[in-house]
């Protein structure tokens, strides 16, 4: 006999009585993995065309992470979990400095390079001298003067030890009026902090940190080639998770790089796609922090049409959860959300978080540019198992693509709407979704995993369940 499977448009979830007042009251935090936790259960996908370290900043700052895609050179993605690592921190450990004898047309340079509005100068001994900044240098038309001509001595600058606290350091800030604070301990230079981010700290209260007050960041290797050298550099750079990317993560080369990354490195591990328990399991046995469930459902993957295989992606997360659950492993629902009301359905299935591709593609933070097409803006989105990310693999990687008709692409490339600013959509989904939890009388992640009951429903009732007998103006 052949099962019956059902995706997210064949169910609705049933209401419940509920003690929610306010969908406010709902709390969203939820495991990405076995280690880190999120509060809300959103991760932007690795694709080229969704996720770079513009959506991963801000998918942190609301409580989410990104995962940073591969199809970057080492240095490249290294370049992008830097940024990330960066944008929001209590104490810079590592701030970017010159040297006293280079020329301000260096420290244009590097200020332009980092991305960053100012230089602590330190002299050969490692010892803090000065600080230049643009306002220092704004008006300077010699590009051939030496730092130690214009920058702010160390003897008119404010600093603190290395032990100060957020509060007391906001404090000085405040008092002095000014916005970089170097901390210093027997001379040398030991991190800075900055008003730019103690301000960002009080804006995003709900911000997915790390022990030392920076963003959350994944990001993606791969399972042939370089992928020990890539996860070793990205490591060091302070990724969070590593994620193996895979179309078919029930494969032995899946669960050897699993095992392998696992025994080099001290990092938490998503493994996937998968789309049965079988293959649940045996990335959890290898030693998988959580898994990615789904195979075929995104909206750019043609994986079902052209291979025949796959499972409809709501059946998949209840199949998969079970054995998650059993092992306490996060199960990340990867494909086939089109809105809130989908990923309310594959978290109340068993899925601890979901990732987001198509939904997030056409926000001022996904990568590529902005077109006008038909009097409509929009962006590109592809698959990254298309012939146009294989082509651009081929290119970044110096190779001839010898014989096109030897790669059978299982993804398209499309264009979708401009949706705007990345942190509205957010909002709108995470509304959706505190809403669905309130009419299941659910205040938690876990509660609603207990209580959901789902019923299937028809074509009448799927129709019935959009906008009908009325024409629609927005």
């Amino acid at each position: 006999m052949i099962p019956e499977a059902l995706t997210f448009d064949d169910v609705l979830l049933v209401p419940q009585r509920s003690s929610v007042v306010s969908r406010k009251d709902v709390e969203t935090r939820t495991q990405l993995s076995r280690n880190i936790t999120l509060n809300i259960p959103l991760v932007s996908a690795n694709m080229d065309t969704v996720t770079e370290s513009a959506m991963a900043i801000i998918m942190a700052r609301e409580g989410g992470i990104g995962i940073i895609h591969r199809f970057l050179s080492i240095k490249d993605q290294v370049r992008e979990v830097q940024l990330v690592k960066r944008a929001d921190n209590i104490v810079i450990d590592t701030p970017f400095t010159i040297g006293p004898y280079m020329s301000l047309a260096d420290a244009k340079e590097a200020m332009h390079q980092h991305n960053v509005s100012g230089l602590l100068v330190l002299d050969d001994e490692g010892a803090l001298v000065g600080i230049i900044t643009r306002r220092d240098i704004v008006f300077e038309e010699d590009n051939n003067k030496l730092i130690r001509d214009i920058m702010t001595p160390k003897e008119r600058l404010v600093t603190a030890g290395r032990d100060i606290s957020p509060e007391e350091a906001r404090k000085i800030l405040a008092k002095h009026r000014i916005e970089k604070l170097p901390l210093v301990y027997e001379n040398k230079l030991c991190g800075l902090i900055t008003a730019q981010d103690i301000v960002k700290r009080l804006e995003h209260p709900k911000a997915s940190r790390d022990k030392r007050g920076r963003l959350l960041v994944g990001a993606a290797v791969g399972v042939k080639e370089d992928f020990i050298e890539r996860a070793e550099m990205l490591v060091k750079a302070g990724c969070d998770v590593l994620v193996v990317d895979i179309a078919h993560g029930h494969s032995d080369l899946a669960i050897n790089t699993v095992r392998e990354l696992k025994k080099k490195f001290s990092i938490d591990i998503i493994a996937g796609n998968v789309a049965t328990a079988e293959g649940t399991s045996d990335l959890i046995e290898a030693g998988a922090d959580a898994v990615k469930v789904g195979v075929g459902g995104g909206s750019i993957c043609i994986t079902r049409i052209v291979t025949g295989s796959g499972v409809p992606q709501l059946q998949a997360i209840l199949d998969c959860a079970p054995v998650a659950k059993r092992a306490g492993i996060p199960l990340i629902a990867d494909g086939g959300i089109r809105n809130s009301g989908d990923m309310t359905k594959a978290i109340a299935a068993g899925a601890s978080t979901v990732m987001l591709g198509n939904v997030l593609a056409g926000t001022d933070e996904s990568p590529g540019i902005t077109i006008i097409r038909n009097g409509i803006k929009q962006k590109v989105c592809r698959g990254m198992a298309s012939f146009g990310a294989h082509l651009g693999r081929k290119e970044r990687e110096g190779q001839k693509d010898d014989n096109p008709n030897d790669y059978v692409a299982e993804g398209v490339e499309a264009m979708v709407p401009y949706r705007g600013k990345v942190s509205e959509v957010i909002q709108q989904l995470v509304g959706g979704l505190w809403s669905g939890m309130s009419y299941c009388g659910a205040r938690t992640v876990l509660e609603i995993q207990q209580n959901a009951r789902f019923t299937k429903m028809t074509q009448s009732g799927l129709r019935e369940s959009h906008p009908h007998d009325v024409n629609v103006v927005k």
